[in-house]
């Protein structure tokens, strides 16, 4: 078809092209690290609409992360003017599950207000149900949370799931799932796995309601495919029916997220259950120099494949990969520290163009001491997010009971906070009586009856905290939400308890700023979408909070520190993989679960970030639980072209005081270069 709009200019390589223009059927794009997987997805969605002449309003694009499709968006809109991208649907899974569940409320059994119980919350209640029946509920509730979380994910009813446990701990698990099932609905939530769950159950037994979706949704674009779960696939399948028309984007080298339920062999079941399945393959690498991918490649090869590739570049060929064995992993940070103080110095290259990337959290912390040291900024990513800040939390939870007053676990986050003097017992009594009257903890709180279970004073304590959430309730609806939410901050004297419950007044005028920002955003978000209230803002916000991948966009200069899962989707001119020892990378778990293939492609990951100059570092003995043991080099050592890496270290080893004294020396000629 022919546009009457502007056609677009492309400047993209033959393959790219090729997966953008490419709209007769299902199409799978294969694509490797730095090949431009994000631009080939926008630039199709601008296709579509400019050259295909499908309406915005019929397009959606799916991806994983809030950060992702925060991108694609922008990208869009520098693609298309407002008017043409008007009902386009740019999302990750779970927001658009949200959309879906919230479209079809009354076919799921819930009603106006429900809430979303993130991490914590089930959590919390999974441990809640346990303590009754279950000796170390504590320590268990972990493996049964994972279980549930498993079976939503394979789209397992609590039912079926007790019918087929396998074991003593499975038996277990199921067990808790039918009450935890029972609760949700009680309290009027979903959990965050049914955002995906929920839909494609709707789908499976709900034909009019999968053939509305499948009318709205005419295009359907999947970021990441590898990272897809059994019901994320089934959603899709659903969704594209038996049209078809879909485009997904993945790289089976790149899914290391098997922990989270991914499954790679995704990719492969898309040619099963679609024989005319288009598959092109993006191997242009954009990002790395050619001494790194052939490295990238050798690694890579190891792997069983059922789709070959291969990544190639045009750049040049680059610096040699260096291999640093080091004496231990005291020596080992300090060389990695050293180097990077060092090169910045030569080079007067900005601190943000080093990475140092790792296999576990615990390795960041020599590493740590040895940049301070040299005073060296540094920012560790996968700190606290601003959703994870009590203060956002506590806020947070207040208005979970505004828009959902049956949220009982939200209740109990709040009737203390700040205190009110009613104590576990009490609560405990508040429980049996709602559990007895079939209501929630808040309508209970309220009635009559409960005077005859409670002391007087405890009871005017509940009832007045009840009238008072009524009335705020009330003048949410009715009247300016947002002069309602200020209004509750001061009538439970939030900013008093701030300063009560921080270690020196800055820290709590912080919270307060934090809480300015969180209300600024909930304003904002009132004002653009005219159609939304104050629940679809919160539930909006409460998914952002568990969606949030801790990867907020930081412009300091600051050498950044982060695991290798954590690295995936971003490059550095110059990255550093500390640890390149078995049991560490590849983990020991995974050597013994026979698992080594996902670790190769974490490897394969961190190799794939580097744009200029890669330094692989290992300690020859590292303390372990108060003892120090021989480490034995990685395997993923052996994998690489040994011609194109420089080894040092490995013949004659320094003692550690050596490495100490030469790094020492080192630094002071340094300095005094820098005094000249």
């Amino acid at each position: 078809m022919t546009s009457s709009s502007t056609p677009i200019k492309f400047s993209l390589n033959p393959e790219q092209l090729k997966a953008v223009q490419y709209v007769d059927g299902p199409c799978l794009v294969l694509a490797g690290a730095g090949s431009g997987k994000t631009r080939v997805i926008t630039e199709k969605v601008a296709y579509l609409i400019k050259e295909c002449e499908i309406a915005a309003n019929h397009i959606t694009a799916v991806t994983f992360t809030n950060k992702a499709a925060k991108e694609m968006k922008e990208r869009v809109s520098k693609q298309l003017d407002k008017k043409e991208r008007r009902g386009l649907t740019i999302s990750t899974f779970h927001t658009l599950g949200l959309k879906i569940i919230r479209s079809e409320q009354p076919m799921l059994n819930l009603s106006d207000g429900f809430s979303i119980f993130d991490s914590h919350d089930s959590g919390q209640l999974i441990r809640e149900l346990m303590l009754a029946s279950v000796e170390e509920a504590e320590d268990a509730s972990d493996r049964v949370k994972f279980h549930i979380s498993n079976w939503k994910n394979n789209l397992i009813s609590c039912d079926h799931a007790l019918s087929h446990a396998a074991d003593k701990e499975e038996q277990l698990s199921a067990r808790v799932y039918v009450e935890y099932e029972r609760s949700l609905r009680a309290y009027n939530a979903v959990d965050f796995d049914d955002l995906i769950m929920l839909p494609a159950r709707l789908f499976a037994t709900e034909p009019a309601v999968l053939a509305k979706w499948q009318s709205r949704i005419r295009y359907l674009l999947v970021d990441e495919y590898q990272d897809t779960n059994q019901s994320q696939y089934q959603m899709v399948k659903y969704l594209v029916g038996n049209r078809a028309a879909f485009t997904v984007v993945g790289d089976d080298d790149q899914s290391i997220y098997s922990w989270r339920g991914a499954q790679p062999e995704n990719l492969a079941l898309l040619a099963e259950d679609f024989p005319k399945l288009e598959l092109i393959k993006l191997e242009q690498n954009y990002r790395s120099s050619s001494l790194i991918l052939k490295a990238a490649n050798a690694v890579i090869d190891n792997n069983p494949h059922v789709f070959d590739k291969r990544l190639w570049s045009q750049l040049e060929h680059g610096e040699s990969i260096r291999a640093l064995r080091c004496a231990s992993e005291d020596a080992e940070a300090e060389r990695v520290a050293t180097d990077i103080f060092n090169h910045h110095l030569q080079h007067k290259r900005p601190f943000s163009d080093y990475a140092i990337l790792y296999r576990g959290n615990f390795q960041s912390r020599l590493i740590e001491t040895k940049l301070k040291t040299l005073q060296v900024p540094y920012k560790i990513s996968g700190g606290s997010s601003f959703f994870g800040k009590t203060e956002i939390r506590d806020i947070l939870y207040y208005l979970r009971v505004i828009i959902n007053p049956d949220d009982d676990n939200a209740f109990l986050r709040i009737i203390n906070v700040p205190r009110r003097e009613i104590g576990p017992r009490t609560l405990e009594k508040l429980s049996a009586y709602a559990q007895q009257r079939d209501k929630s903890l808040l309508a209970a709180s309220g009635e009559i009856g409960l005077r005859h279970h409670l002391p007087e004073r405890v009871t005017e304590k509940l009832e007045v905290f009840s009238r008072w959430m009524a009335k705020l309730q009330q003048r949410c609806v009715q009247e300016d939400p947002m002069k309602a939410i200020r209004q509750m901050i001061e009538d439970i004297h939030y900013e008093t308890w701030c300063y009560e419950q921080s270690s020196n007044p800055r820290a709590a005028e912080r919270k307060m700023e934090n809480i300015g920002q969180l209300l600024a955003s909930i304003n904002s978000m009132l004002e653009k979408n005219e159609d939304s209230d104050l629940s679809d803002v919160i539930r909006k916000l409460v998914l952002l909070d568990m969606l949030d991948e801790k990867q907020q966009e930081d412009d300091d200069d600051r050498v950044q520190l982060m695991t290798l899962h954590a690295s995936k989707g971003l490059e550095f001119p110059n990255v550093f993989i500390m640890g390149l020892e078995e049991d560490l990378l590849p983990h020991k778990t995974s050597v013994e679960e026979d698992s080594v293939e996902e670790e190769r492609r974490l490897f394969y990951v961190g190799i794939t970030r580097a744009q200029r100059e890669l330094t692989l570092t290992l300690s020859a003995r590292r303390r372990q639980y108060g003892e120090v043991s021989e480490c034995t080099p990685s395997r993923f050592l052996d994998e690489l072209p040994r011609d194109d890496v420089e080894w040092e270290g490995w013949d004659q080893e320094r003692s550690e005081q050596e490495t100490k004294a030469v790094a020492s020396a080192h630094i002071s000629n340094l300095r005094a270069i820098l005094d000249k």
